[in-house]
């Protein structure tokens, strides 16, 4: 904190009474050299900053705090800080100045904390406050370092929001994909059961007797009921196989940024290295949002959570490029210990994983889901070590496009 140049000349002139004229030129020209270099950090300085003295009236602020709270200097300047709060701090504020002064206690100056600030037409935002301290004599001058939160706000919203539709339509499709899977295993065994309860029946047919009239009406009921629960499964895998989706123009660029953001939280704490290489005319797909960036999603994730399993080098390649046949090709390699082939040729099969806690269902949905936006999707050995997973989406062209289905 930097009291104004004329604080400090009351501040000399009441420590000196022995200056000669010269000596009160020299401080002069310091003072004002003082000025000159505060003027100049007050214009420069990129976060805004607010000088007060100990009663909390503002000395100075630089041309961002002047922005950011839409005064103009003169119209702050000399005035109270609590100014530029909001309630509660607003009407604290003197309170926690004068518990400072008098207990020396510190609650933010030196730590900084996010509290909110006050414009001049009254609306309000989220800002982190630093605050520093100097003290001059018997005075006491803080600083306030201030960073405008709104756009960081904003993104962690937009980011929980993505994240959250990105999980909801993950365990959608992980259900589906279950569902659809059972109802193929489970239909066979009941279409064996119901064969077998016919040929009981043809047998009974054959028989008489008052005992076998009732196992004959049972063995029929019981036929029935099987097939009627074939008949419920056929519907089940049919209403999961309709799977509607609204397919627009998205741009890939956008997905993957935002896919990867979700993505790679935390590869910093495992060292994984991520790079971009992505390819201007690669740009437009037609697909839906959601489906595609969990796709990313999970293979970014099953990227860096199998490099973190071991292995020095840690780097995650995501790349795209234009394929044959109006078909935008995806990327994403990485180093980890690479795929066996036996279990790459039915990776993509329910309830094959190699994760020893893992349901097998992911690369399940992901195939699913990129077969049903009529592209392909398969896995390649890394030459220099490590897997390669690709995918391809229909490139689009053009604006307003919506594909419903």
């Amino acid at each position: 904190m930097v009291p104004s140049a004329g604080t400090l000349t009351r501040l000399e002139l009441m420590t000196t009474d022995t200056s000669t004229p010269r000596d009160f030129e020299s401080l002069t020209i310091a003072l004002e050299a003082a000025e000159a270099r505060l003027q100049s950090i007050l214009q420069t300085v990129p976060d805004a900053m607010l000088i007060i003295d100990e009663r909390g009236r503002v000395e100075s602020l630089s041309a961002t705090a002047e922005r950011l709270f839409a005064y103009a200097k003169e119209e702050v300047v000399g005035r109270n800080v609590d100014m530029l709060m909001a309630t509660p701090h607003r009407e604290q504020h003197d309170s926690y100045l004068k518990r400072y002064l008098t207990t020396g206690e510190r609650r933010i100056i030196g730590i900084g904390r996010v509290v909110t600030g006050r414009r001049k037409d009254g609306t309000t935002f989220p800002m982190h406050l630093t605050v520093g301290e100097l003290q001059l004599a018997d005075r006491h001058y803080f600083t306030g370092f201030i960073r405008d939160l709104t756009d960081q706000q904003l993104t962690e919203s937009r980011l929980k929001e993505l994240q959250s539709e990105v999980t909801h339509m993950s365990r959608f499709m992980a259900l589906g994909e279950m569902a659809s899977t059972l109802a193929h295993e489970i239909n066979q065994p009941l279409t064996a059961i119901a064969n077998y309860l016919k040929g009981c029946r043809r047998l009974l047919e054959r028989m008489a007797g008052e005992q076998v009239l009732v196992l004959r009406d049972a063995v029929g009921k019981a036929a029935d009921q099987a097939l009627r629960a074939g008949d419920i499964i056929r519907r089940l895998r049919e209403f999961v196989a309709r799977g509607e989706s609204e397919r627009r123009i998205e741009s890939l660029p956008k997905l993957i940024e935002d896919a990867s953001t979700l993505a790679v939280i935390g590869a910093k704490e495992h060292a994984v290295a991520v790079s971009f290489r992505l390819d201007p005319a690669a740009d437009l797909v037609l697909a839906d949002r959601i489906q595609v960036q969990q796709v990313l999603v999970n293979l970014i994730r099953n990227a860096i959570e199998v490099m973190s399993e071991g292995g020095a080098r840690r780097q995650l390649d995501i790349a795209t490029v234009v394929a044959d046949g109006d078909l935008v090709e995806v990327s994403v390699a990485d180093t980890g210990a690479g795929i066996a082939p036996e279990i790459a040729a039915q990776l993509f099969q329910p309830f094959v994983t190699t994760k020893r806690k893992g349901m097998g269902l992911g690369l399940s949905i992901c195939r699913t889901i990129i077969e049903a936006h009529g592209g392909k999707i398969w896995v390649d050995s890394r030459p220099d070590g490590g897997t390669i997973f690709r995918f391809t989406l229909p490139a689009a062209k053009g604006e307003g496009q919506s594909l419903v289905e």
